[in-house]
């Protein structure tokens, strides 16, 4: 089973309190580069796999997807996106997704936002999601950067002449990293780009995208602690096609 972070009370009222869930999907800076990502989800079904607040699903249904199942293995996550939610059409379910099954085809977009990097058997996940997507279909995710992933306590450094540096701590040994984000021993499983990539590639699924993405002068004009995300990449957005 998977850490259940978000139901520690410490943690759920700091993380409640991020840009990305006081404002939803517009207090995201990567959200233009994802939104590029998707396809029409007019007439789609779709999965939102670690769904949080709902944000996601509830901007699927407004584009026109048919239905929207949001999966979290957070009670309190659930319960909030369900009272955010007044649409028969976007149904809610606790779930774990190292454990998860769901029916064949029964989807036509998968969807995801920073949940995957708390996954161990990621390899396990993938498959089920190739066989749960209707040909053709894809699925568009988000995860913490590898290179992010492998600082298990990221502190800023210099070098000799006064430039930022970034720690990276054993990228080439993947599993579990631990870290502390608002409680102490988060828990993540790091994984490398090569590795996330053929895991994807060895469940069947074609490669479409892949992007590191990085803020705009736009974007770091209006936020300008965004300029560091200049230094490292934070994350890393991939779309795939089953």
């Amino acid at each position: 089973m998977a850490q259940n972070i978000y139901d520690d009370p410490g943690f759920f009222a700091g993380y409640s309190q991020l840009p990305r869930q006081v404002r939803g999907l517009v207090g995201a800076p990567e959200w233009p580069a994802i939104r590029a990502m998707l396809p029409d989800v007019s007439g789609k079904r779709v999965v939102d796999l670690g769904c949080g607040f709902g944000w996601a699903s509830r901007w699927m249904r407004e584009q026109g997807a048919s239905a929207v199942l949001g999966i979290d293995l957070s009670q309190n996550m659930i319960a909030r996106a369900t009272a955010m939610t007044r649409d028969p059409a976007i149904r809610y379910e606790i779930a774990d997704l190292e454990t998860l099954e769901l029916p064949p085809a029964s989807f036509d977009l998968a969807y995801s936002a920073l949940a995957f990097h708390y996954i161990k058997d990621f390899d396990r996940l993938a498959r089920m999601l190739y066989r749960a997507l209707a040909p053709g279909s894809l699925l568009v995710f988000t995860i913490e950067h590898p290179l992010y992933m492998a600082a298990a306590h990221p502190r800023w450094s210099h070098d000799e002449d006064g430039r930022k540096t970034w720690p990276v701590n054993r990228y080439f040994s993947e599993g579990e990293r631990q870290t502390d984000w608002y409680v102490k021993g988060v828990l993540k499983y790091h994984r490398t780009i090569g590795t996330t990539l053929n895991t994807l590639m060895a469940a069947s699924f074609s490669i479409r995208h892949v992007e590191e993405f990085s803020p705009t002068e736009e974007q770091i004009a209006a936020v300008p602690e965004l300029a560091e995300e200049l230094e490292r990449p934070m994350m890393m957005l991939i779309s795939v096609q089953r």
